[in-house]
Protein backbone atom coordinates (compact mmCIF):
# COMPACT_ATOMS: atom_id res chain seq x y z
CA UNK A 1 0.00 0.00 0.00
CA UNK A 2 1.99 3.25 -1.30
CA UNK A 3 0.35 5.87 1.33
CA UNK A 4 0.50 9.73 -0.08
CA UNK A 5 -0.05 12.85 1.95
CA UNK A 6 -1.39 16.05 0.41
CA UNK A 7 -0.02 18.97 2.39
CA UNK A 8 -0.86 22.30 1.53
CA UNK A 9 -2.68 25.65 2.21
CA UNK A 10 -5.78 27.14 1.22
CA UNK A 11 -5.53 25.49 -2.48
CA UNK A 12 -5.16 21.91 -1.12
CA UNK A 13 -8.02 22.40 1.55
CA UNK A 14 -9.95 23.60 -0.54
CA UNK A 15 -13.20 25.40 0.77
CA UNK A 16 -16.88 23.87 1.03
CA UNK A 17 -18.75 22.56 -2.68
CA UNK A 18 -15.65 21.87 -3.96
CA UNK A 19 -13.91 18.96 -5.77
CA UNK A 20 -10.44 19.90 -4.87
CA UNK A 21 -7.01 18.74 -6.21
CA UNK A 22 -6.89 16.29 -4.02
CA UNK A 23 -9.99 14.63 -5.46
CA UNK A 24 -8.62 14.92 -9.00
CA UNK A 25 -5.24 13.23 -8.24
CA UNK A 26 -7.22 10.72 -6.60
CA UNK A 27 -9.16 9.79 -9.13
CA UNK A 28 -6.15 9.91 -11.39
CA UNK A 29 -4.61 7.20 -9.77
CA UNK A 30 -7.30 5.20 -9.25
CA UNK A 31 -7.14 4.93 -13.26
CA UNK A 32 -3.53 4.67 -13.59
CA UNK A 33 -1.83 3.34 -11.03
CA UNK A 34 -1.71 -0.60 -10.73
CA UNK A 35 -1.26 -0.91 -6.79
CA UNK A 36 -2.81 -0.65 -4.03
CA UNK A 37 -2.89 3.19 -2.56
CA UNK A 38 -4.25 5.16 0.03
CA UNK A 39 -4.56 8.97 0.70
CA UNK A 40 -3.72 9.69 4.22
CA UNK A 41 -3.34 13.02 7.03
CA UNK A 42 -4.92 13.69 10.24
CA UNK A 43 -7.79 16.32 9.04
CA UNK A 44 -10.26 15.17 6.17
CA UNK A 45 -12.37 18.56 6.41
CA UNK A 46 -12.45 21.28 3.68
CA UNK A 47 -12.69 25.07 4.94
CA UNK A 48 -15.84 26.79 5.67
CA UNK A 49 -16.02 29.92 4.15
CA UNK A 50 -19.16 30.92 6.46
CA UNK A 51 -17.94 29.82 9.15
CA UNK A 52 -14.16 31.23 8.75
CA UNK A 53 -13.07 27.87 10.01
CA UNK A 54 -11.89 23.99 8.92
CA UNK A 55 -15.25 22.93 9.50
CA UNK A 56 -17.31 21.57 6.62
CA UNK A 57 -17.76 18.00 4.74
CA UNK A 58 -19.34 19.12 1.89
CA UNK A 59 -17.01 17.83 -0.96
CA UNK A 60 -18.70 18.01 -4.30
CA UNK A 61 -18.15 13.83 -4.58
CA UNK A 62 -17.43 12.77 -0.78
CA UNK A 63 -16.73 9.56 -1.98
CA UNK A 64 -13.07 9.37 -2.30
CA UNK A 65 -10.74 9.38 1.03
CA UNK A 66 -10.23 12.65 1.71
CA UNK A 67 -7.27 12.60 4.51
CA UNK A 68 -4.99 15.19 4.47
CA UNK A 69 -2.74 18.14 6.28
CA UNK A 70 -3.86 21.33 4.53
CA UNK A 71 -4.82 24.15 6.11
CA UNK A 72 -6.27 27.87 5.24
CA UNK A 73 -3.38 30.49 5.78
CA UNK A 74 -1.23 27.79 7.01
CA UNK A 75 2.71 27.46 5.31
CA UNK A 76 5.71 26.36 5.48
CA UNK A 77 6.12 28.24 8.90
CA UNK A 78 3.23 25.92 9.95
CA UNK A 79 3.60 22.54 8.58
CA UNK A 80 7.36 22.27 9.62
CA UNK A 81 6.68 21.38 13.31
CA UNK A 82 3.74 19.37 12.31
CA UNK A 83 5.06 16.92 9.65
CA UNK A 84 6.77 14.47 11.42
CA UNK A 85 4.29 13.63 13.73
CA UNK A 86 1.96 13.23 11.06
CA UNK A 87 4.25 11.13 8.93
CA UNK A 88 4.79 9.00 11.99
CA UNK A 89 1.21 8.38 13.02
CA UNK A 90 -0.24 8.19 9.04
CA UNK A 91 2.70 6.07 7.52
CA UNK A 92 3.19 8.19 5.10
CA UNK A 93 5.75 7.10 1.86
CA UNK A 94 4.87 10.46 -0.63
CA UNK A 95 4.15 13.76 0.68
CA UNK A 96 2.72 16.08 -2.04
CA UNK A 97 3.36 19.52 -1.11
CA UNK A 98 2.40 22.72 -2.10
CA UNK A 99 3.17 25.69 0.52
CA UNK A 100 4.63 29.53 0.10
CA UNK A 101 1.99 31.30 -0.95
CA UNK A 102 0.78 32.20 2.41
CA UNK A 103 3.96 32.64 3.55
CA UNK A 104 5.34 35.01 1.54
CA UNK A 105 2.38 36.90 1.72
CA UNK A 106 1.77 37.40 5.76
CA UNK A 107 4.83 35.80 7.38
CA UNK A 108 8.08 35.40 6.06
CA UNK A 109 10.74 36.26 3.49
CA UNK A 110 12.25 34.54 1.06
CA UNK A 111 15.20 33.10 2.40
CA UNK A 112 13.07 32.24 6.13
CA UNK A 113 10.34 30.46 3.81
CA UNK A 114 13.00 28.68 2.50
CA UNK A 115 14.58 27.59 6.11
CA UNK A 116 10.93 26.67 7.00
CA UNK A 117 10.90 24.07 3.83
CA UNK A 118 14.37 22.81 4.67
CA UNK A 119 13.30 22.32 8.30
CA UNK A 120 9.93 20.67 6.89
CA UNK A 121 12.21 18.03 4.78
CA UNK A 122 14.16 17.13 8.15
CA UNK A 123 11.49 16.54 10.27
CA UNK A 124 9.99 14.66 7.51
CA UNK A 125 13.17 12.06 6.76
CA UNK A 126 13.39 11.91 10.74
CA UNK A 127 10.14 10.07 11.16
CA UNK A 128 10.15 8.50 7.86
CA UNK A 129 13.79 7.98 6.30
CA UNK A 130 12.67 6.39 3.01
CA UNK A 131 9.97 8.82 2.66
CA UNK A 132 9.40 11.11 -0.95
CA UNK A 133 8.70 14.06 -1.31
CA UNK A 134 7.02 16.09 -4.40
CA UNK A 135 7.33 19.70 -3.93
CA UNK A 136 5.22 22.52 -6.19
CA UNK A 137 6.60 25.93 -6.48
CA UNK A 138 4.06 28.83 -5.80
CA UNK A 139 1.89 29.00 -8.30
CA UNK A 140 0.58 32.39 -10.08
CA UNK A 141 -1.82 33.82 -8.13
CA UNK A 142 -3.40 37.56 -8.51
CA UNK A 143 -1.28 39.43 -5.32
CA UNK A 144 1.81 38.42 -7.90
CA UNK A 145 0.11 39.79 -10.72
CA UNK A 146 -1.06 43.56 -9.24
CA UNK A 147 1.74 43.50 -6.90
CA UNK A 148 5.67 43.71 -8.44
CA UNK A 149 7.41 43.32 -5.02
CA UNK A 150 5.40 40.15 -4.23
CA UNK A 151 5.86 38.66 -7.52
CA UNK A 152 10.04 39.41 -7.00
CA UNK A 153 9.37 37.64 -3.48
CA UNK A 154 7.91 34.69 -5.27
CA UNK A 155 10.13 34.37 -7.76
CA UNK A 156 13.26 34.37 -5.21
CA UNK A 157 11.76 31.61 -3.03
CA UNK A 158 10.63 29.23 -5.77
CA UNK A 159 14.55 30.07 -6.73
CA UNK A 160 15.57 29.02 -3.55
CA UNK A 161 13.25 26.34 -3.07
CA UNK A 162 14.60 24.77 -6.35
CA UNK A 163 18.31 25.11 -5.01
CA UNK A 164 17.18 23.80 -1.79
CA UNK A 165 15.57 20.34 -3.56
CA UNK A 166 18.73 19.93 -5.24
CA UNK A 167 20.70 19.95 -2.74
CA UNK A 168 18.31 17.97 -0.19
CA UNK A 169 17.56 15.06 -2.93
CA UNK A 170 18.91 11.92 -2.09
CA UNK A 171 18.63 8.36 -3.29
CA UNK A 172 16.48 6.64 -0.09
CA UNK A 173 14.53 9.32 0.09
CA UNK A 174 14.12 11.24 -3.22
CA UNK A 175 12.96 15.08 -3.33
CA UNK A 176 11.02 16.17 -6.58
CA UNK A 177 10.74 19.45 -7.57
CA UNK A 178 7.57 19.53 -10.05
CA UNK A 179 7.34 21.53 -12.63
CA UNK A 180 4.46 24.43 -12.44
CA UNK A 181 1.20 23.71 -13.36
CA UNK A 182 0.80 23.90 -17.43
CA UNK A 183 -0.82 26.65 -18.68
CA UNK A 184 -1.85 27.93 -15.64
CA UNK A 185 -3.83 31.32 -16.55
CA UNK A 186 -5.18 32.65 -12.95
CA UNK A 187 -8.01 34.25 -15.03
CA UNK A 188 -9.67 31.15 -16.18
CA UNK A 189 -8.21 28.46 -13.42
CA UNK A 190 -8.56 30.34 -10.35
CA UNK A 191 -12.43 31.68 -9.25
CA UNK A 192 -10.91 34.18 -7.11
CA UNK A 193 -6.95 34.74 -8.90
CA UNK A 194 -5.46 32.66 -6.14
CA UNK A 195 -7.71 29.35 -5.24
CA UNK A 196 -8.44 26.31 -8.53
CA UNK A 197 -11.53 26.12 -10.23
CA UNK A 198 -12.38 22.79 -11.75
CA UNK A 199 -9.67 22.99 -14.19
CA UNK A 200 -7.45 24.76 -11.60
CA UNK A 201 -7.72 21.36 -9.81
CA UNK A 202 -6.81 19.57 -12.61
CA UNK A 203 -3.77 21.35 -13.92
CA UNK A 204 -2.79 21.06 -10.09
CA UNK A 205 -3.21 17.21 -9.86
CA UNK A 206 -1.24 16.65 -13.46
CA UNK A 207 1.91 18.89 -12.06
CA UNK A 208 1.93 16.14 -8.94
CA UNK A 209 0.98 13.31 -11.08
CA UNK A 210 3.01 14.09 -13.99
CA UNK A 211 6.04 14.55 -12.30
CA UNK A 212 5.90 11.38 -10.25
CA UNK A 213 5.28 9.68 -13.92
CA UNK A 214 8.68 11.09 -14.93
CA UNK A 215 10.81 10.96 -12.18
CA UNK A 216 10.08 7.76 -10.78
CA UNK A 217 7.59 5.69 -13.45
CA UNK A 218 4.57 6.02 -10.91
CA UNK A 219 1.51 5.73 -12.75
CA UNK A 220 0.81 7.29 -16.12
CA UNK A 221 0.66 11.02 -17.38
CA UNK A 222 -2.33 12.97 -16.05
CA UNK A 223 -4.91 13.12 -18.78
CA UNK A 224 -7.95 14.52 -17.28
Amino acid sequence: MLRFMPVGDSQTIGSAGEHTWRYRLWQHLRATYGGPFALVGPRETLYDKATDAPTSHAYADPDFPRAHLAGWGEGWLHMAPLIGGAVREHRADVLLVALGLIDLGFYTDPAQTAENAHRFVIEARTANPRVRMVVLPVVPNALAESDPGFAERVALFNDLLAKKVADLDEPRSPLLLASPPRSYDIHTDTYDGTHPNASGEHRIAAAFADAMHQAWGLAEPYDG
